[in-house]
């Protein structure tokens, strides 16, 4: 476990600029303090322990802010930023180099039993207060935008964002203009506002082309 908690504390190293020292990491970063607790109670729990390693992770979650279901597996280099208010279920499968912002929930959509929670490929990104939902593939190098709802599997290297989530660049392709920083995600629905915009704009402006222009052939009729 103490290997798993140096990767977990290069993670953040490597992840976060604001990390400057070890002492500060070790005291000052919840999600770091919520995957110690993880561990521990993931240890018990795939050991045929249930009660312990449940005390442990609402423990974790009354200090941290963030609630980890023991059943859940996570892979080394896991970094949850911020991470007040992230949620993870019990079936989900977090593969290596993960990192998720606070108000993440890696949740299910109903009663049903066995996996039902989502599997996150390796290198993925999940934005602030993004909504991953039911027992869907994220593929490796996946970016999901903040305030997304996943509710589908999102092939590898491509990102999504909107409600419900909506593929913006497919296969690593970027869409033009576009910048895939999480904190710069395009807005479909804004763009598809703004298009009705422009189109209720243009025909304003020829609704009143057609006016004037009748209102000018009138003015002639009563001069002649």
């Amino acid at each position: 476990m103490l290997g798993r908690i140096r990767k977990d504390i290069r993670a953040i190293f490597e992840r976060d600029p604001a990390a400057k020292n070890l002492l500060e990491v070790l005291l000052c970063y919840p999600g770091l303090h919520a995957l110690i607790f993880h561990h521990l109670g993931h240890f018990l729990y795939c050991r045929g322990l249930v009660f312990i390693p449940r005390l442990i992770s609402q423990f974790s979650r009354f200090i941290t802010g963030i609630e980890i279901h023991p059943g859940a597996k996570i892979k080394e280099g896991f970094f949850i930023d911020h991470g007040m208010g992230v949620v993870i279920g019990e079936t989900p499968e977090i593969y290596e180099n993960v990192t998720i912002y606070q108000g993440v929930t890696l949740g299910g959509t109903g009663k049903e039993t066995g996996k039902r929670h989502p599997t996150v490929g390796k290198n993925v990104v999940v934005g602030a207060g993004a909504k991953v939902l039911g027992p869907i593939e994220i593929g490796d190098g996946a970016r999901i935008g903040a305030g997304s709802v996943v509710l589908q599997s999102v092939p590898p290297r491509t990102t999504v964002v909107g409600i419900p989530g909506r593929t913006v660049v497919y296969e690593g392709e970027r869409v033009p203009s576009i910048n895939l920083d999480h904190t710069d995600m395009p807005d479909p629905i804004a763009e598809v506002l703004n298009s009705l915009q422009s189109q209720i704009d243009s025909l304003r402006y020829s609704m009143k082309d057609v006016k004037d222009n009748s209102d000018n052939n009138h003015q002639k009729k009563e001069c002649s």
